[in-house]
């Protein structure tokens, strides 16, 4: 990926190694039941109510104290790279918004160390991985994930896989400012934490259009990255993720979407480009079942 060229985007906060005050929901408890209660919900704002309630019961009897500010070593390449990648979500969504006679606000991303406070929707761990709060409208990431990646991608396959992953992210800010954000919980009622998937989907799709928008002004994607994030995506699936971490496969609690539906919808945006309301609409059909998009 040639991602070198871009322009850096303004709305990048370095708070690696900052460190921070005793945690929200109980200490280091609740940082842990936050995290379980993530990856069953996939929702950060359900996950920090849960820690609120469950984490000052379970460590009731343990004494907590503020964490202290490490240092860590920079990686300016995780910097520069992030500064870039934000610069063209950031150029592609305010184009596409013009078109449809919309002003584009434009997300912050930050980048932390080992837990983060939210602004909005709780202090969050680094194991929750990348996350975007709708109340502080930012993306936040632990470049630890970005580590795994490259070791898994070997080195520069893995610059497209990181960028579709801040994409994703981004996505769910795009569906905020267009109120998908609220239109999901409707579909709660109904559905349960599987109604999660709709948006899921949804923002892997729309980080295909993002990127298929950059591609149309700057060809910056090689050969071989497609197939990278291919791989990042179907890596990411509820079922994958299940499969390795438990040995058995539940439909009923995924709140990601599957490998193929990832696969399915991020190739379709970055094919198709269409960012038009009844292509993003589709995700939210009442007559089709988010496991069946």
């Amino acid at each position: 990926m040639k991602w070198e060229e871009g322009q850096d985007s303004g709305n990048v906060e370095d708070r690696r190694g900052l460190g921070m005050p005793m945690a929200a929901g109980g200490g280091v408890i609740g940082l842990l039941v936050m995290a379980v209660a993530f990856y069953f919900t996939g929702d950060i704002r359900q996950a920090k109510f849960i820690a609120d309630k469950v984490g000052p019961i379970v460590n009731k009897a343990v004494p907590q104290r503020p964490a202290e500010n490490r240092s860590v070593e920079r990686n300016d390449r995780t910097l520069e790279f992030s500064k870039k990648i934000m610069g063209y979500t950031d150029k592609a969504w305010t184009e596409v918004f013009e078109i449809h006679g919309k002003r584009y606000q434009k997300p912050t991303m930050v980048l932390f160390t080992d837990k983060v406070d939210s602004e909005g929707c709780g202090v969050a761990p680094s194991a929750v991985g990348p996350f975007y709060c709708p109340a502080s409208r930012k993306v936040f990431v632990d470049p630890s994930f970005f580590d795994e990646l490259e070791t898994k991608l070997k080195g520069s396959k893995a610059d497209f896989s990181k960028a579709y992953v801040i994409a994703h992210e981004v996505g769910h800010h795009v569906q905020n400012l267009l109120g998908y954000n609220t239109m999901v919980d409707q579909f709660r009622k109904r559905e349960g934490e599987n109604a999660g998937i709709r948006l899921e989907l949804q923002a892997d799709y729309l980080a295909g259009v993002c990127w298929n928008r950059v591609e149309r002004v700057r060809s910056i994607i090689e050969p071989g990255d497609v197939e990278s994030a291919i791989t990042t995506a179907k890596a990411i699936g509820d079922d994958r993720l299940q499969k390795s971490a438990k040995g058995w496969v539940n439909p009923e609690s995924f709140n990601h979407g599957t490998s193929a539906q990832r696969l399915k919808w991020f190739t379709e945006g970055l094919k198709t480009g269409d960012a038009e309301k009844s292509a993003l609409d589709r995700f939210f059909n009442p007559n089709v079942r988010p496991l069946d998009l």
